[in-house]
């Protein structure tokens, strides 16, 4: 029996709950409710609590309320994904419960654990049931009846166990589309890990009855993760390397009726990476050339011309290097040093292997946003592949935090990102529907003014950064870009990771399926063939573009073929071709 927990024995609690569920991330990761290769609940929670128990470990003392509280901020400012950051919060209301606590009893526990719940709760805008805030509902519930009729703290958690993974059973009861998909909840699965963690040390506390204050040995675990895909290296880039197209020049275009699919046809043989986005009274260029006057004289010819930046490439590149920031490229999965007329931007890279999930920015000495600009609101967004960051750096984006699918980046990721925009008001684009929670949660960590575009995918993004106005305040743009991200009709083509029945589809493992929209809508055994199949139910007659962004498994001459395809397949629709560069996805596909 045990009837008091100190802070020694909640640490072994919370050290043992991390073990449990590192050790079940895999099952918890391949219960995601679509069969695709981006499951990771699982490691999200894993992450967060790895989180919780470094900041744990930096506690000299046993005081169980400052433990507590460690873990809070740990897991707060590690949260990953929304069940991670909906862990944070159950964690944050505990910590809250035992305030001020040396040790706590059966009831005391209990009654945190109910602190922590109406925490999470109030967390998530739309709270919703059969998911892992279900779970913990039930969990607490239990522990509560159990604490009212014995003071034994095994008693309270083997009832806390119990509650959650009946909960847990009935959570496809409440989720149809967990019914569908034949799986109970990840989240509400990886916390129940957690709380068998929690009691295998609550009983092991028990049996030690000379358990005075934590072990000596007792240190942080060696948690081995496995990433969902495979990194591989890219070459070291060489000091000298030849630059093609030399000049990136970007400029808005404003008009009436702008032609833009004739301002493509224009502009596509004076370089590389165009990209023309926009509406008939407001276009986007972004072009790579060795000619910059020719491009903005030919934008010229359809209206005038604003936030004109032009930047030579290859003195960026010999810049950094001999700033000495560009290190390890073959551990880095992008470096981009994006300049305005007098500055430098911030270029991304990867942390070093040492931690192959976090993520931060190296800046130039000279990376400052120019005061020519005279910014009013500035932009983050998330992004997964080189190519990708690049086109939203030409849209705008300040800062670009590596991540999305498989690699959510934590919530402490995205306030640094907030905190390096060197304006006061700032609006986040996570382009992920696991990363829009912790977005939320980064906003109200700062003391800046942020708004959160809940936006999904890369199309969302695109578009949302098409209707974002310079001169506009912060609100005008927020419901601007909202409304523009709406617009938009986003597709993506990637891998079954198992066999799963939606609807009419009986999709097998490894099969290749496409996703229009957030839904599964075709499943085959070619790529190409998959885009082709998912364009005819997504391109509408009054559409004109189709964007593919091709991933880093996909070569760059398939890409293309593909694109001579999709021009003879639909002749109404200008086709643009980008590479992503983003894992695991072999397309994303923008509709407009």
């Amino acid at each position: 029996m045990l009837i008091k927990l100190n802070g020694a024995i909640l640490y072994n609690m919370f050290r043992r709950g991390l073990m449990v569920l590192e050790e079940n991330r895999e099952a918890v990761d391949i219960l995601n409710v679509f069969p695709v290769p981006d499951g990771d609940t699982g490691t999200n929670m894993v992450l967060t609590m790895r989180s919780a128990l470094k900041e744990m470990e930096k506690v000299e003392s046993n005081s169980l309320s400052e433990l507590v509280q460690a873990a809070s901020l740990g897991s707060l400012m590690g949260a990953r994904g929304n069940s991670g950051v909906i862990l944070s919060q159950l964690l944050r209301g505990f910590a809250k419960g035992l305030e001020g606590k040396t040790e706590i009893n059966a009831l005391e526990f209990a009654q945190a654990m109910q602190i922590g719940v109406s925490t999470a709760y109030k967390a998530v805008m739309k709270p919703v049931e059969g998911t892992i805030l279900t779970v913990s509902r039930e969990v607490a519930q239990g522990a509560l009846e159990m604490a009212k009729k014995t003071n034994d703290i095994l008693a309270v958690l083997d009832a806390a166990v119990a509650n959650g993974e009946e909960a847990l059973i009935h959570t496809p009861d409440l989720l149809p589309v967990l019914k569908r998909a034949g799986v109970v909840d990840a989240g509400g699965k990886g916390f129940i890990f957690i709380l068998r963690g929690l009691r295998e040390a609550a009983d092991n506390a028990a049996k030690d009855k000379d358990l005075e204050g934590r072990p000596t040995d007792s240190v942080r675990p060696e948690i081995t993760m496995d990433i969902a895909r495979s990194t591989q290296s890219q070459p070291a880039a060489e000091s000298d390397s030849v630059i093609e197209f030399q000049y990136c020049t970007e400029v808005i275009v404003k008009g009436q009726q702008l032609p833009l699919e004739q301002l493509r046809q224009d502009l596509a043989l004076l370089g590389d990476c165009l990209l023309v986005v926009g509406t008939e009274q407001l276009a986007k260029v972004h072009l790579h050339s060795n000619n910059p006057g020719l491009v903005l004289e030919n934008c010229l010819k359809y209206g005038s011309l604003h936030q004109i930046k032009v930047d030579n490439m290859q003195e960026q590149h010999r810049a950094f290097e001999e700033s000495g920031l560009v290190r390890d490229l073959a551990q880095s999965e992008s470096i981009s040093a994006e300049t305005t007329d007098v500055a430098a931007r911030t270029a991304v890279t990867n942390d070093s292997a040492q931690d192959q999930f976090s993520h931060r920015q190296i800046e130039s000495p000279s990376a400052i946003i120019s005061e020519q600009v005279d910014k009013k609101v500035g932009l983050v967004a998330v992004a997964a592949g080189q190519g990708i960051g690049e086109i939203l750096r030409s849209l705008g984006v300040d800062e670009v935090v590596e991540g999305g699918q498989t690699m959510n980046p934590s919530i402490e990721d995205l306030v640094q990102a907030i905190n390096r925009v060197s304006t006061s008001q700032v609006i986040i684009l996570p382009n992920n529907s696991n990363i829009v929670l912790a977005a939320e949660q980064a906003a109200k960590l700062v003391e800046k003014e942020v708004k959160v575009v809940p936006t999904r995918s890369l199309a969302q993004s695109i578009s949302a950064l098409v209707a974002f106005d310079l001169d506009a305040s912060l609100e005008d743009n927020y419901q601007s870009m909202l409304a523009g991200s709406k617009r938009a009709k986003s597709g993506e083509v990637t891998f079954a990771v198992r066999y799963c029945q939606l609807d009419d589809l009986d999709i097998k493992a490894n099969q290749i399926i496409g996703i229009a929209n957030g839904t599964i809508k075709v499943a085959g055994e070619d790529p190409a063939q998959v885009v082709k199949d998912l364009l005819q139910q997504m391109v509408e007659e009054e559409d004109e573009i189709i964007t593919i962004f091709y991933g880093e498994d996909v070569e760059a001459n398939q890409a293309e073929e593909l694109a001579a395809a999709l021009s003879q397949d639909f002749p109404n629709c200008e086709i643009e071709l980008h590479h992503g560069g983003q894992p695991l996805y072999h397309y994303y596909i923008a509709v407009e």
